[in-house]
């Protein structure tokens, strides 16, 4: 299990990397996983994906 500071330093560096992009790819990631059976890492790039929609703040209408 990686700590809080390493999912938000992850969801950071994906985000200046990849922009809002980053966020579909923690979901396909976290589906990935899902399908190897693979449920512990899943639920870290889940953990990386709310991350990330945090950091991208509330939907602008």
């Amino acid at each position: 299990m990686i700590s809080e500071v390493q999912v938000h330093t992850i969801a950071r560096q994906m985000l200046e990397k990849h922009g809002f992009e980053a966020i579909a790819e923690a979901a396909r990631q976290a589906l990935a996983c899902e399908k190897k059976g693979d449920s512990e890492e899943a639920k870290e790039w889940r953990h990386i994906e709310d991350a990330m929609k945090m950091m991208r703040g509330p939907h602008q209408s």
